[in-house]
C-alpha cells in the first residue's frame, strides 16, 4: 500500500495509462488482422490504409516506436502487394 500522495498518484496515472495503452494496441491489432485476413487485393488494399492510418496515429501518441510502425506497415504493403500480383 503506499503511503506517500505522490506514490498514490502515481498509481492513479500508471492505471490510466495502462488502459489507454491497452486500447490503442488493440486498434493496432484489429487494423493489422483485418490486412492480413483480407483474401482479395481490393479488400486488402481498403485495410491497409486503414491499418497505415492506425499505426501512425499509434506510433504518434508514443504506444510504439516510429520506427516499429514504419516496419510494420512495410510488411503489410508487402503483403498486399503479393495479392496483386497473385491475382493477374
Amino acid at each position: 500500500m503506499a503511503h506517500h500522495q505522490s506514490a498514490i498518484k502515481r498509481i492513479r496515472q500508471t492505471a490510466k495509462r495502462r488502459i489507454y495503452n491497452r486500447h490503442n494496441k488493440k486498434l493496432m491489432r484489429l487494423a493489422i488482422r483485418s490486412v492480413r485476413e483480407s483474401q482479395n487485393y481490393d479488400e486488402a488494399s481498403e485495410n491497409l490504409k486503414n491499418a497505415v492510418s492506425v499505426l501512425d496515429k499509434v506510433s504518434a501518441r508514443g504506444i510504439i516506436h516510429k520506427n516499429a510502425a514504419a516496419n510494420r506497415k512495410s510488411k503489410l504493403a508487402k503483403y498486399v502487394n503479393s495479392l496483386k500480383e497473385n491475382k493477374s
